[in-house]
């Protein structure tokens, strides 16, 4: 028994060891505990000292808010002292990105959508742009122009509305679509608008001029902007101003505009507009380049943006193909027509490529052989065979045949030449801003031959100096620049800058901008010269083409022309044309100069007599002519019974 072996040995871990294994745990937890209260603190110290100042400014911000007071907008006012622009108070709804949770984001949406007709999902879309900004603390307009009771109801109701806040706001309010295209409107700034604008001190939800006058004098009409520092608890309801420095109103503008002469013209050229989408009517002071009238039709009522104009309707307003929204009087390009004959008879005289008595046979045509291949003829027509004529007759009658001699020569007649009467065209201002105070001002077109090598990489010919001598072919102006040339030319060669506003002043009524005449240059065509061209004119109203602007009792001088452009009609053989006319008036010492424009129509038959009804009132008005007057009879323009299919009756 005693060598029997036992079977089973069990060995045990010495006690030391697995106390070891004990020890070695806990260390490790000593050290992870260690290491989370070493991040804790770490974090803590990043907090508190490395990011202190921010997190307290946060925390102020919550309590304390700096708020923007935007500026009274200056007034607008015609030249009679007649408010165009004005700023009525209004209720304001916003959003306060901070005080709203994003938990309840959703319903404050679906609860401000029933109550303003606004989707909510939109609303919300308008809060989260402001939230990926960072601009928590500055409100997101959601609708403006709100009725009174509506605004009662959220204040009343603010509880359920946190983060909503009613304002009361200055809003434009213009005197309608008379002078919409002048004045232009006022809108909430861009995101690009503000990238640029913000160091100006502009704020994000600021309103600044877009277009017309509200644009090029937003510096003088937007005044400078206050600041209020508020307290306000939790939900961001105000409870108390701090600190508050007021705003200063902007200046107030007066324009050279007359209100009522703008009315009326308005009424003429809708009346007698015929067919025309688009017509155009400036009236200025020769003497002074002040813009009397401006009329672009069609318009729209600028008051449709004092507010958040809806999707649909600013949709509708940028569809309508008869560019509403676009000033045609300074930003549209038309062919001129005959009414260019100005510039041409006035190089022609001053290089001495004619003189008064220089006579041309107008029967009707000429031809012209092309110099490459003798066998294709080109036929260039007037608009009625006239016969002999001298320059003034050419004038008066607007001899298309007269006015290709002046500018391309025929036979041993030498012309002026393209690059002549480029120089002439530019001379007169055309192919170039005018410098008119209003922003889009178009540049026309002046060309030559290097201008179509390199745009049509064709040569220039000798028909497109005939087409150019009588305003057609690739020469393009606008209505300003053409008014600018009557101008020019009853001012005795001055070319003046044209402004629409008069004078500037503060917000006491003192004038701190007084408007002071800017001459821009001197036609380089003598005062002897200027007077062949204005007794032509005063022919053409007295007996020529112009007489349909006829008034009783006071001398005028006109121009008339009628462009013809696009495609002839395939059974008539007919052109679509463009009516105008140009004038000033009276002829001894011009006081207004005058353009109509017609997209369609005839500048003898439709232009002219529009302008004599303008001329007719603006001289009633001053007692010169008696509103009982009987209209001047007319006589009958003669019309060749020859005309062939695609000429044009007198223009």
């Amino acid at each position: 028994m005693g060598n029997v072996r036992k079977r089973w040995v069990v060995h045990r871990p010495p006690r030391v060891k697995q106390a070891h294994i004990v020890a070695l745990k806990l260390i490790c937890l000593r050290l992870l505990i260690l290491a989370v209260f070493s991040v804790l603190a770490a974090q803590l110290w990043r907090m508190q000292v490395v990011e202190g100042k921010q997190y307290q400014q946060r925390a102020e911000l919550n309590r304390l808010r700096l708020l923007p007071i935007a500026p009274t907008r200056g007034i607008v006012y015609d030249r009679n002292g007649v408010i165009l622009a004005r700023n009525v108070p209004s209720f304001t709804v916003s959003i306060m990105p901070a005080d709203v949770p994003r938990s309840q984001q959703e319903d404050v949406s679906g609860r401000l959508s029933e109550l303003l007709d606004i989707p909510a999902d939109e609303i919300s879309d308008l809060v989260n742009k402001r939230r990926s900004q960072l601009e928590l603390f500055t409100p997101v307009p959601i609708k403006e122009r709100v009725d009174q009771e509506t605004a009662f109801i959220l204040e009343e109701r603010s509880a359920e509305f946190p983060g909503v806040q009613v304002s009361v706001e200055p809003t434009r309010q213009y005197e309608g679509m008379f002078t919409s295209q002048i004045i232009g409107y006022t809108g909430r700034i861009s995101a690009e608008e503000y990238s640029t604008l913000k160091s100006s001190g502009y704020e994000l939800n600021d309103r600044l001029g877009k277009t017309g006058v509200e644009s090029s004098y937003e510096d003088q009409l937007r005044g400078k902007p206050g600041k209020e520092q508020v307290e306000v608890n939790a939900a961001g309801k105000r409870i108390r101003t701090l600190e508050r420095s007021e705003p200063r109103t902007g200046n107030n503008i007066v324009l050279s505009i007359d209100l009522d002469l703008q009315e009326k013209i308005t009424e003429f050229l809708l009346a007698g507009k015929g067919r025309s989408q688009h017509a155009v009517a400036i009236a200025m002071n020769p003497q002074t380049g002040e813009i009397l009238s401006m009329v672009s039709l069609p318009t729209y009522d600028n008051n449709v943006f004092t507010s958040s104009i809806s999707r649909e309707m600013l949709a509708e307003l940028l569809q309508d193909p008869r560019r509403p929204l676009f000033n045609h009087a300074i930003s549209a390009q038309y062919p001129p027509g005959s009414i260019f004959k100005i510039v041409t008879a006035s190089g022609a005289l001053q290089d001495r490529v004619a003189n008064p008595r220089t006579q041309i046979v107008s029967t009707g045509e000429i031809t012209v052989p092309n110099k490459y291949d003798p066998s294709i003829v080109y036929t260039f027509r007037d608009w009625a065979a006239l016969g002999m004529l001298d320059f003034y007759q050419a004038i008066a009658r607007s001899s298309d045949i007269y006015f290709y001699y002046l500018a391309g020569g025929y036979k041993e007649f030498r012309g002026l030449g393209v690059e002549r009467l480029s120089h002439y065209a530019r001379a007169f201002g055309l192919g170039q801003p005018t410098g008119i105070d209003l922003p889009g001002e178009a540049n026309g077109l002046v060309p030559d031959e290097r201008w179509k090598q390199e745009r049509l990489r064709e040569p220039w010919v000798t028909g497109d100096t005939y087409n150019y001598g009588i305003g057609q072919g690739y020469v393009l102006t606008t209505p300003l620049q053409m008014v600018n040339v009557a101008a020019a030319v009853a001012s005795n060669g001055t070319l003046m800058r044209p402004r629409v506003v008069r004078e500037i002043s503060d917000a006491d009524g003192n004038v701190i901008a007084p408007f002071s005449p800017e001459p821009v240059g001197k036609l380089p065509v003598s005062s002897a010269n200027l007077d062949i061209i204005r007794e032509g004119m005063r022919q053409a109203a007295e007996w020529g083409t112009a007489t349909g602007a006829k008034i009783p009792g006071i001398r005028i001088a006109g121009k008339t022309g009628t462009a013809e452009y696009g495609m002839p009609d395939p059974i008539t053989g007919k052109y679509a044309a463009h009516g105008w006319f140009l004038t000033f008036a009276p002829y001894e010492n011009p006081e207004i100069a005058l353009v109509v424009f017609l997209e369609e129509g005839n500048g003898a038959a439709d232009a002219a007599p529009l302008a004599g009804k303008i001329l007719r009132y603006y001289f009633e008005r001053t007692g010169r002519i008696s509103r009982d007057a009987p209209p001047v009879a007319t006589p009958v323009i003669p019309i060749a019974s020859n005309l062939r299919p695609g000429e044009r009756v007198a223009d």
